[in-house]
């Protein structure tokens, strides 16, 4: 229970007005930890509840000291910044002078320079916060703990420069909390050289959180991507449903096909203004039922309750996109569901690849144009054979005759073009066209 990790009365009261009753793995280990002043580093499965594991004791520890920022924590996105914020705010709430604000671009700066003169714990994007910085409105000789929230995305993101650079101009006396889903070199590497004997706590096994995830996949021919899309609504009414893409592009067509479909979407990605992407997250979480289409940029740090189905549209290029996809739905040892489609023979190795890679399992669905196998139709039927691309076996005769005729058309097309280039002989005795035509 959070009464015994010698959390003050405040805070607890401030837990149960909040719906907190007890706490995860990663918060009841991590927190004594934190509050005893170790540098620690925090791996643990998405939804575990790694906010409040750092900023509960960050809480516990501010000062009454009036306009002194004692906390720093970098996100590497503007929706976790501003996520992780509303979290603490609820909890802060409890202290007297420990004010939570959160610095990010796409927001008024001059609001934000008038906010830092009394924040205590300040949260921010690695870019806004350099940009202080270098402006002096974020001053911090007085700090007294850095977090790294999503330390590997941040590095993933190109931020490396600039977290070096921030950890530069804070105290070396500083306290420094990391979490982080993965430990790439590039993490060991700072742990090494920005942090005192860390302390190392890791929840479960590497992608332990997917493989209680039931995930499936579904093969189908890129121009049928939209209406198996279409058909996995119809077929398992999903409630609150995050779709992803690969391109800004993809996901605002995906927006505007669904909202033709009669299906009320959102779209969110990172051309978006901020004040868009706010109330695009501002009506999500209000709504019962949604569907959300979204870029990489919201693969990480979101934070949506009770996601029942993740639906991969295109499959990401990287195994770590592909973890941290899947992983919004099946939050907090909650159950959840997964869709990738396919639509061709090299995704269809490389989600394998993913497969194997997390050590999960996935199952195929059929719908009413799947196949069961590519052809390359720009192979010979020879080489398709050699391929093991010989053939395609559709669910439906419809789709079974489109397959055929799209094969025979380009087959004709191939011996056609093949006939124009033969030359044609050239009559010894003269070249007249009556000549030519008896040929």
């Amino acid at each position: 229970m959070f009464d015994q990790l010698n959390l003050s009365q405040d805070i607890l009261d401030a837990l149960k007005a909040s719906g907190f009753t007890a706490p995860t793995q990663i918060q009841s280990e991590c927190i004594p930890l934190i509050l005893e002043g170790f540098d620690v580093v925090g791996r643990s499965q998405t939804g575990s509840g790694k906010t409040l594991a750092f900023g509960l004791p960050i809480i516990e520890r501010a000062s009454n000291q009036p306009q002194t920022i004692e906390t720093l924590v970098i996100c590497p996105t503007r929706e976790l910044a501003l996520q992780v914020t509303a979290e603490l705010k609820k909890i802060a709430k409890s202290k007297d002078l420990c004010s939570v604000i959160a610095v990010y671009g796409g927001s008024d700066i001059m609001r934000q320079i008038k906010a830092l003169k009394t924040a205590k714990i300040v949260v921010g994007t690695p870019g806004r916060i350099m940009d202080h910085i270098e402006r002096h409105t974020l001053k911090l000789r007085n700090i007294k703990t850095v977090v790294l929230d999503e330390a590997d995305e941040m590095l993933n993101m190109g931020f490396r420069e600039d977290i070096e650079s921030i950890l530069r101009h804070t105290p070396k006396t500083r306290q420094t909390v990391m979490f982080s889903a993965t430990m790439p070199l590039e993490i060991k590497e700072i742990t090494k050289l920005y942090m005192k004997d860390p302390k190392y706590v890791e929840i479960g096994r590497d992608n332990s959180a997917i493989k209680e995830i039931e995930q499936h996949f579904v093969k189908v021919f890129k121009k049928q991507k939209k209406d198996a899309l279409i058909e996995f609504f119809e077929k398992f009414k999903p409630q609150k449903t995050i779709v992803f893409s690969n391109t800004k592009r993809m996901t605002d067509e995906l927006e505007r096909f669904l909202f033709q479909k009669g299906y009320r979407a959102y779209a969110l990605h990172g051309d978006m203004r901020q004040s868009m992407r706010k109330r695009v997250m501002d009506s999500i979480k209000a709504s019962e039922s949604f569907i959300l289409v979204a870029s990489d940029v919201a693969a990480r740090g979101i934070d949506i309750k009770d996601v029942d189905y993740v639906v991969n549209f295109d499959i990401p290029n990287d195994v770590e996109y592909y973890i941290h996809r899947i992983g919004r739905t099946g939050r907090a040892g909650k159950s959840g569901k997964t869709l990738t489609i396919i639509d061709d023979k090299e995704q269809l190795e490389l989600l394998k690849e993913y497969i194997k890679k997390t050590g999960s399992t996935i199952k195929e669905l059929k719908f009413s144009m799947s196949v069961d196998e590519y052809i390359d139709l720009s192979l010979t039927p020879s080489q398709s054979a050699r391929l093991g691309m010989g053939r395609i076996i559709s669910m439906n005769k419809n789709q079974s005759d489109f397959n055929k005729k799209q094969y025979s058309q380009k087959r004709a097309r191939n011996y056609r073009s093949k006939k124009s280039k033969i030359p044609k002989p050239i009559s010894k005795a003269n070249n007249s066209p009556k000549d030519e035509t008896n040929l």
